[in-house]
């Protein structure tokens, strides 16, 4: 009884919320330039302030004129400035929190910072936000009469120069109100374990005796968990463990290679799944209706957006745009300026606009994660739908996947090299092959272009993964769990030749030759 009280409280609190997203609907432009404005002058007094003279910026041109965009690289000196304690640098007030990301690309640990601002009113706003317009959505849901499993990151949080760093859920898990603890499984403890199958055990022995009724994290890493579970208990579907399971929040990776193997362990047709897009810098978007495959862009999180097109990236032509003259249908890389100090920031994700109005996005990739060796522009939006029609077509499921390119050598032609690992394998390899080359002609033109009649880029190359080589290569790089994820494109082969060293490694030390 009190948990079904609880229930129709928060339910009431939450969605009061949705009269406040109405303002940015009804004026996105206009909100963004006022968060813009605000963010300046808040900083005027910090050292970038006055370096760029701030106190003299009143408009979106002077402030795109004035700053220029930037990388990690390019701010990692004022970074560690304030790691090292000291203040005011590139936000006024104390950053005692960094996140600490390693990315896919590179192995040098990034520390973002995290500002008190930032906590509140963006990461848990936007985490009341997604319970709100779930909620919204969801009427008769009974979300609040049990609690939702979370899945972190593995690391642990360390002090240095009094401040702390270490994966932003740990951050937001060791921040979190009173209430979010109470109503999230596993155990703040457990959450913050550090070694990644340890913490695995320990979270299957919390949460299989509680009702759960909504999951949230990383896609390849929760299936990895859920399937544990279902080993421990001895049953084929969640439900028979949690029959009241309505949703799953997932991000960090697309769900569109997982979605078959979630359908199958959690069989209801009413069960809900919702995307979001968060990263270490900041919350930006979250699918507000129910089965729509789109994200709104939420513009009153402290974060001001400006896109560059990606058929400019890179180049002497490449300019940032703001929102407000963005267009559909066009991929663009992200650039932000936050409530945490980072000034036209690359953050190095690409979107593609599904909507102007509202603003609505689909994630595409990665600035670095793409493949163009050839002008086939080939896109990790690209790569998930093929690999997705070919599973559809031949009853395959995969685990994880990464694609390089193989260069043209003398008079041979160049081609793309996969790496799969199937939970299912196909039956037919070379059917599946033909298949997957097929759907990445017909999701993408300029592929298409190249491959007619192999006149530029033979058919794929598919290399059949032994299991858990993946998992084996990402417990080699200490990135076990949480938001590490497997760089899926790459314009060069280092990541491919390393799995493949892997993969024959493993062969000669157990005999498999």
């Amino acid at each position: 009884m009190a948990l079904a009280i609880l229930n129709s409280i928060a339910s009431w609190i939450l969605k009061k919320r949705i009269h406040q997203m109405e303002l940015f609907l009804k004026y996105p432009n206009e909100v963004q330039e006022e968060l813009l404005m605000n963010l300046i002058r808040v900083s005027e007094n910090t050292i970038v302030g006055k370096k760029y003279d701030f106190a003299s910026i009143k408009s979106y041109r002077t402030f795109a004129e004035r700053i220029p965009i930037s990388t990690y690289e390019d701010l990692e000196p004022m970074i560690e400035q304030t790691r090292r304690g000291e203040q005011n640098v590139f936000w006024p007030g104390q950053i005692k929190w960094f996140a600490k990301s390693s990315g896919t690309t590179n192995a040098k640990s990034k520390f973002i910072p995290v500002s008190t601002e930032a906590l509140e009113d963006c990461h848990y706003k936007a985490a009341k936000d997604l319970l709100c317009l779930y909620l919204n959505n969801n009427e008769d849901s009974q979300l609040f009469t049990g609690k939702g499993l979370r899945l972190g990151g593995s690391k642990q949080l360390y002090e240095d120069n009094n401040t702390f760093f270490g994966d932003l859920s740990a951050i937001l898990i060791d921040n979190m109100p009173m209430w979010a603890e109470f109503s999230s499984t596993p155990s703040n403890k457990v959450s913050l374990m550090g070694e990644w199958e340890t913490k695995l055990d320990a979270i299957v022995k919390e949460t299989i005796n509680e009702n759960v009724t909504s999951f949230a994290g990383v896609p390849s890493w929760m299936l990895v968990l859920m399937n544990r579970i279902l080993e421990e208990t001895g049953k084929n579907s969640l439900l028979e463990i949690w029959p009241n399971l309505e949703v799953y929040f997932h991000g960090g990776v697309s769900f569109e290679p997982y979605r078959d193997q979630y359908k199958k362990i959690i069989p209801g047709n009413d069960f809900r799944y919702y995307e979001i897009y968060n990263a270490s810098e900041g919350f930006f978007a979250i699918q507000d209706s129910n089965d729509s495959n789109e994200l709104l862009l939420m513009l009153d999180y402290g974060i001001f957006y400006e896109f560059i097109p990606m058929d400019t990236f890179g180049t002497a032509n490449q300019k940032a745009v703001r929102l407000a003259d963005v267009e559909k249908d066009r991929n663009y890389a992200v650039v932000i300026t936050t409530n945490s100090g980072l000034w036209r920031y690359l953050i190095g994700d690409t979107v593609r606009f599904t909507s102007v109005n509202p603003y609505r996005i689909k994630i595409t990739g990665r600035t670095k994660h793409h493949i163009n060796v050839f002008g086939e522009e080939l896109m990790v939006e690209n790569t998930d739908r093929a690999l997705a029609k070919a599973c559809n077509a031949t009853g395959a499921e995969v685990i994880d996947y990464t694609v390089a390119p193989v260069f043209m050598q003398g008079r041979e032609k160049g081609a793309h090299e996969w790496i799969i690992e199937f939970k299912k394998a196909p039956l037919d390899a070379e059917k599946f092959s033909t298949i997957l080359d097929e759907a990445l002609q017909s999701v993408n033109s300029d592929y298409e272009a190249k491959r007619y009649n192999n006149m530029t880029l033979n058919p794929l190359v598919l290399n059949i993964a032994r299991p858990k080589l993946f998992y084996d290569w990402l417990k080699a790089q200490d990135k076990l769990g949480g938001q590490h994820k497997i760089p899926r494109l790459s314009n060069d082969r280092q990541y491919v030749e390393q799995l493949k060293a892997l993969q024959e490694d493993k062969k000669l030390s157990t005999g498999m030759v």
